[in-house]
């Protein structure tokens, strides 16, 4: 007697992916909310102009300099010289007193926005930032409201001269 062979029914199974779409329309949301987003700011900065035969001589316009050395910071311009030097207080630099300062010369200034932030090679990096903050701008209130008030917000970076010179 011959076999005879049953094909068995194959059915397709369906799919079910309801617990899947139920996980993806949570978690989604979930990984948005949670994400970390970075904000880098980037500061324009100019380097002082090294040829000199391109600057004219009879309209010098004034030039602020700070100067930033170990034993504190100097502010100065290049027709008058020194304008004010402010020494370390507890071996930690000034910047309130450098920041009044700033306010005094805006007052007096109130179109110029260049400055050139000159550096001694000793001074460190978070020195650096602090001062081009402090000299960029400083919080004032304003109709009730604290904004940040413009300074000098050009800033150019070079060495400090050797102090023999």
């Amino acid at each position: 007697m011959a076999r005879r062979k049953h094909r068995r029914l194959v059915q397709s199974a369906d799919l079910d992916i309801t617990a899947f779409m139920n996980l993806m329309i949570v978690l989604v949301p979930v990984l948005l909310l949670s994400m970390v987003f970075t904000q880098n700011a980037v500061l324009d900065l100019n380097f002082p102009v090294i040829d000199e035969s391109k600057i004219p001589l009879d309209n010098e316009e004034l030039q602020l300099q700070l100067i930033v050395r170990p034993n504190g910071m100097n502010i100065a311009d290049t027709k008058a010289g020194l304008i004010k030097h402010i020494p370390k207080l507890n071996n930690a630099y000034d910047f309130e007193a450098l920041s009044a300062v700033l306010k005094l010369l805006k007052a007096k200034l109130p179109n110029k926005t260049d400055i050139t932030l000159l550096l001694d090679e000793n001074v460190d990096y978070q020195t650096l930032v602090t001062t081009m903050d402090v000299t960029r701008s400083y919080p004032a209130v304003v109709a009730a409201s604290l904004v940040e008030a413009e300074l000098f917000p050009d800033i150019s970076i070079g060495d400090a001269p050797e102090l023999g010179q």
